[in-house]
Parts: structure tokens; C-alpha cells; sequence
């Protein structure tokens, strides 16, 4: 069994690409390449590229890519999962294993991917709380703009067989999990917000989440940008807002992973998320299990409603 590190970007299928990365551009990523047949997209940091469209007939998520630790460990997952160890042929080079999972999803598992200099941003803010002030002689005075996406932070696969894929993805790929949710019976688990299984190493609480699907299909549930802070996540709201672009739930606090959230639907009703100040874990962080409710969604936010589901 390999570790992988970090998630690389996210693949969808769409009609229209041009449409997309306007989108997508009010959201916060920047045209790193496109051909006639793709579109590859980076945030401000130094990813390649972290959100792939691929032109095509429907409008469906694809896939994603995973960040292996080392090309030994590329060699490794290779005759694991049928597969072999070749030249990424796509933008950013390196080697990769590319496979289908047991759900059907398309992944690349990568190393040696090139990066990228940062694109100018500012800081995030420093803010002066009740107690610990920590802005002294300095004003905040922000502009309209999309929110500064430094990262693609996690996917959240709804899925048609849970324990298959749980068990694919920590038996195969060393995903850990941080927090389950189940319905019932504590036994009777349908969700896992996972980690990557880096040992005492802090990593996101959630790299990859896994949620049996509501209408018996494989799809992405939601794809996750992490931006600067919490102004950065309200200013990128109002701004697509000011564009007419549809808004899906937010901006609130989660209880799993603890993030300041905001959801939007791009124009082919895939739902992304900006989000900001989540929680880290490590393998030796306790692991929750809780019951499934929509008051487990939130800490605060606006109520919720059917769109967010849908």
C-alpha cells in the first residue's frame, strides 16, 4: 500500500469551454493551457493546474488526480491497480498511473508534475478580536474581485457501493479516515471525510470524502478551492454575485473539517466550494462518527434548502 500526499486537480466533461473559464475565472483559477479539446486551469499557487475540462457531448465530472510521495511509489501502485507507469503526457509533464476505481471514477496518480510561480496576492489579514489584537496602525480596505484560490483542497465523490470504495481507497491509496457519518446504527456508516495517511505529519482533514449516493449514481457530490480568509471567501462571494452566477449555500462554518464555507453551481450545475481555516489532523487524531442530519452540515450558516442537494 502507497500514501498519496495531496489531491492534484479535478476532471470534468462539458459542452462549452469558453463558458467554463469565464466562470471559472470569476471563481478565482487563471488558463494555464487549452487546447480545441481541454481546458487547464491553475490557482494562484504554485500547482500546474488544478481543475481540467475536457470538451464532450454531456456535461459529467470525470475524475481527479492524486500526488503520489515518489515515482518508487508510482512502480509500486502500478501492478495493484492494472496498470502501468508512463510519461504524463498532459500539461506539467512527470509520470503517472492512470486507472479507472471500483466506482468508475478516472484517476491520475502523479509525481514530478512541473509547478509554477505564484501569482501575486495579497496577505491574509491580520484582525484584531476581542482579545489578541494583532493589527496595529494598519486600515483594511479591500476592492471587488474573485476570490484568491490558492489551492484545490478536496473532493466529495457520492458513490453507489460505500464500503467498496472506503475500502478501495485506505487499502490501496493509504487514505485514513478523520470523521464518518452513519445513519442508524453507529455500524451503519455512509460517509468518510479522509485524510491522507502521512503518519504524525498534520494534513488536511479531508482530502477525499466518499458519501453513498442519494439517486444511484457516481458523481462528484462537490469540488473544494481553499482561499486566503474569511474576507477573501465573502469578498469572492459578492463578486460572483455582481456576475449573476448561482449561488448554492453559505457562507457558514462546518463541523467536520471545521471550514468557513461558501458553495456556488458552475454553469453546467456541478456545485464548488471556497473555503478557508480548516481543521489539520494527523493518524493519531481521534476519529469521530456521528449521525447524518442536515444540522451536522453546519455550525452557522443561512438555512438550507433542496437546491444544495440537488
Amino acid at each position: 500500500m502507497i500514501s498519496v500526499k495531496d489531491i492534484a486537480f479535478v476532471r470534468y466533461q462539458a459542452t462549452d469551454l469558453g463558458l467554463m473559464e469565464t466562470f471559472m475565472s470569476d471563481f478565482g483559477l487563471y488558463r494555464i493551457a487549452r487546447t480545441d479539446q481541454a481546458l487547464y486551469l491553475r490557482s494562484s499557487g504554485p500547482a500546474h493546474h488544478c481543475h481540467i475540462t475536457e470538451l464532450g457531448e454531456t456535461n459529467v465530472t470525470l475524475g481527479f488526480g492524486l500526488h503520489a510521495q515518489s515515482e518508487a511509489d508510482l512502480h509500486q501502485l502500478a501492478p495493484e491497480v492494472g496498470s502501468q507507469v508512463e510519461d504524463n503526457p498532459e500539461p506539467g509533464g512527470g509520470k503517472r498511473v492512470r486507472f479507472r476505481d471500483p466506482m468508475g471514477f478516472l484517476v491520475d496518480v502523479i509525481h514530478g508534475q512541473a509547478t509554477l510561480p505564484e501569482l501575486p496576492h495579497r496577505e491574509p489579514l491580520l484582525v484584531n478580536p476581542a482579545t489578541g489584537r494583532a493589527r496595529f496602525g494598519k486600515v483594511v480596505r479591500l476592492k471587488p474581485q474573485p476570490s484568491t484560490v490558492m489551492r484545490l483542497g478536496h473532493a466529495a465523490l457520492l458513490v453507489t457501493d460505500f464500503p467498496k470504495a472506503l475500502d478501495f481507497y485506505t487499502r490501496v491509496l493509504g487514505f485514513r479516515p478523520s470523521d464518518t457519518y452513519h445513519a442508524g446504527h453507529p455500524d451503519n456508516k455512509i460517509a468518510a471525510f479522509m485524510h491522507c495517511g502521512l503518519g504524525s505529519q498534520w494534513t488536511d482533514h479531508h482530502t477525499l470524502a466518499v458519501i453513498a449516493s442519494p439517486d444511484g449514481t457516481n458523481r462528484f457530490d462537490h469540488t473544494a478551492f481553499e482561499v486566503l480568509d474569511l474576507d477573501d471567501v465573502v469578498q469572492g462571494s459578492e463578486f460572483l454575485k455582481t456576475k449573476e452566477w448561482k449561488h448554492s449555500w453559505g457562507v457558514g462554518r462546518h463541523i467536520q473539517g471545521s471550514q468557513l464555507f461558501d458553495y456556488w453551481r458552475d454553469p453546467f450545475g456541478h456545485k464548488v466550494e471556497h473555503w478557508t481555516d480548516g481543521d489539520l489532523v494527523n493518524d493519531d487524531t481521534p476519529v469521530g462518527n456521528d449521525h447524518i442530519s442536515n444540522e451536522e452540515l453546519r455550525q452557522w450558516a443561512p438555512p438550507l434548502n433542496p437546491e444544495f442537494f440537488a
